[in-house]
């Protein structure tokens, strides 16, 4: 009796926090449906030992959530991302399950990438590090944001060297080095992309860093182009249309984020994408 009657109190409780849930997510607009997730400390008295349950379904809901998203992207349908909720929902299912990778690759694929919350991805990584620590995929995912978001390359080695244990490879050594030359950060950051697809199980997170690679190979092609046009005439070029002019670049690539690549002053290819969806800017 008191197992059933322990069993009612949780159902009761689970129930308390559910129906108000559903309730504010059907009568909020689409684009805030994960504008509410409930206090960590509600989530883990109410989970009680289903906690990588509610963890993988909060994840799932992320997943759904952007992954629909992504698809109106590509349908020419814009809808700004919630990102500040994606974040909040993946912390809170972390706190309950510190061992789902698939929240991690999304905070690393969306939290790095399209939010440039840096700082916040990497200490959400190394909070799975303390328990995830036999996978090199965080500290890879780690010496990568050093490395190449804040040139931070003394804590990258440290992060590769991590991975390189971890692993018994020593690619990632390898690999650390390399991005310190920047003239190769492009085709750094595409090798480093491929590696995350092929590793990524959920297609939505899949499709993004596909995305992404295709950006980036697009940006490389530009600065291809800009380096041969440079190495020739002794000078930057002021514009990609020069570049096409000059015949060294056939059109202007494709943004796969539907923005526009254009040059900055130091010769620096950039998109009025920022290569994110939702996101432009003044050229």
């Amino acid at each position: 009796m008191k197992k059933i009657g322990a069993v009612l109190l949780l159902l009761m409780l689970y129930l308390a926090v559910l129906i108000p849930f559903t309730s504010y997510l059907k009568n909020k607009p689409y684009v805030e449906k994960l504008g509410y997730v409930p206090k960590g400390e509600v989530l883990n008295y109410v989970s009680a030992d289903q906690k990588g349950f509610i963890a993988a379904t909060l994840v799932m809901k992320v997943l759904m959530y952007f992954g629909s998203l992504s698809e109106k992207s590509f349908s020419k349908i814009s809808i700004p991302p919630d990102y500040p909720a994606m974040s909040r929902t993946i912390h809170a299912a972390v706190k309950l399950d510190p061992y789902n990778m698939d929240a991690y690759y999304f905070a690393q694929a969306i939290l790095a990438w399209d939010v440039k919350q840096i700082q916040l991805a990497n200490e959400l990584l190394e909070y799975g590090m303390r328990y995830r620590n036999w996978d090199f995929m965080l500290p890879m995912f780690a010496g990568f944001n050093n490395a190449y978001f804040l040139k931070d390359y003394t804590k990258a080695a440290r992060y590769y060297r991590m991975a390189g244990d971890l692993s018994g490879s020593d690619l990632f050594i390898r690999l650390a080095g390399r991005y310190m030359y920047e003239s190769g950060k492009s085709e750094m950051a595409i090798a480093y992309l491929t590696a995350m697809e092929k590793g990524a199980r959920n297609e939505a997170i899949k499709k993004s860093f596909q995305t992404r690679i295709q950006a980036f190979k697009a940006a490389r092609l530009i600065e291809l182009a800009r380096d041969t046009y440079a190495k020739e005439t002794g000078h930057l070029p002021q514009s990609l249309h020069q570049l096409i002019i000059k015949g060294y670049l056939e059109k202007i690539p494709a943004d796969p984020y539907g923005g526009e690549f254009y040059l900055e002053q130091n010769g620096t290819v950039q998109s009025s994408s920022k290569f994110a969806f939702g996101i432009r800017t003044e050229k």
